[in-house]
């Protein structure tokens, strides 16, 4: 199995948007050390939770400090750019780091209304043209003219240039088949709601049409996972992602707490019900467990690639994840 890393730059408690930033960093260097496959940025506007609003500037940082490991986004969110600029983006980055980038993609705005009217400028942002937008952009990376008369009048630069890797991400299934049709990866956010199934993968296979970016369908799939040398010290460093999902689905956007926050924070019984009804969603438990679970269901859904989100509250803590992982599946 392929092991990779989802990073969203968190913001723990006690720790600054640099701090976070830094991190991602040390967790890039080290997933390279151990043979991770590639890492991703995610893309989050209008948040103090998340440091990661530049992906692909981080990605560069990135790849300038790494020597295997894949870099990419996961993903850019492509409704606030135009397809021009996002391929003169990813061929620059992979310019200076050929064979190394991944231009994954997302149709979602990562982040509230807010955020997304400003980065739009107050303009009504397009919802309706995702596909074709990305379309666009994947012809100007290939150095194709495009069908789209706005931009079949120009090229983007730097021409001929060792093709990314190109990534569709998707929570729900509907993106699998856009996917395949494209001849391009499918990245599946299982930590969204969970909703992972062998009809949705196969969609995507099914539909598959080889091209210049991928000659066969490659399947990934993301988890957010606790782990630690023991189940009792994983279950204690979960609590807080636990915690804020189980705000978060209250409709509350409040600060990851602390380990011991969290332990002293007072749940009824029916929060500590939708906590163990959304471990589909946050793996927990000591290495071998993690590790076996991830092979059942690599073995069950015939996915190529698991990546790795994590978010403990201390960066010794989530590098302890990637390590642990590392052993038992590397």
């Amino acid at each position: 199995m392929r092991l990779s890393i989802l990073d969203q730059a968190p913001i723990t408690r006690g720790n600054k948007a640099t701090d976070a930033l830094k991190n991602a960093e040390e967790l890039a260097i080290l997933g390279d050390e151990l043979g991770y496959h590639r890492m991703w940025m995610a893309e989050h506007h209008g948040t103090n939770d998340f440091a990661s609003s530049a992906p692909e500037v981080t990605a560069a940082h990135l790849a300038a400090k790494t020597r295997k490991l894949r870099i990419g986004t996961g993903g850019v969110m492509m409704m606030h750019y135009s397809p021009l600029k996002l391929a003169e983006v990813f061929k620059t980055l992979s310019a200076f780091s050929p064979g190394r980038i991944d231009f994954g993609v997302g149709r979602a705005p990562g982040g509230d209304n807010h955020s997304m009217y400003a980065l739009s400028e107050g303009r009504q942002p397009m919802f309706n043209n995702m596909y074709e937008k990305f379309d666009t952009a994947l012809q100007l990376i290939n150095d194709e003219v495009p069908r789209d008369g706005l931009y079949n009048k120009t090229i983007a630069t730097p021409s001929q240039v060792k093709l990314p890797e190109a990534w569709l991400l998707g929570s729900t299934g509907n993106s699998a088949i856009q996917a395949g049709r494209r001849g391009i990866g499918y990245s599946f956010a299982q930590f969204f709601n969970g909703e992972m199934s062998t009809d949705i993968l196969d969609a995507y296979r099914n539909s598959f049409q080889s091209s210049a970016f991928m000659e066969k369908p490659q399947i990934s799939v993301t988890y957010m996972v606790t782990t630690a040398e023991t189940k009792e010290e994983a279950e204690f460093q979960a609590k807080p992602q636990d915690i804020w999902r189980l705000l978060f689905m209250k409709g509350r956007l409040a600060p990851l707490l602390t380990p011991e926050e969290a332990r002293d924070y007072p749940l009824t019984e029916i929060d500590h019900m939708t906590i163990k009804e959304n471990r589909k969603v946050h793996l927990v438990g000591d290495a071998k467990e993690i590790a076996t679970l991830l092979r059942e269901e690599q073995e069950q859904y015939g996915f190529d690639e698991a990546m790795i989100v994590s978010i403990p509250h201390s960066q010794a803590k989530r590098l302890d994840v990637y390590r642990l992982l590392a052993r038992e599946l590397l």
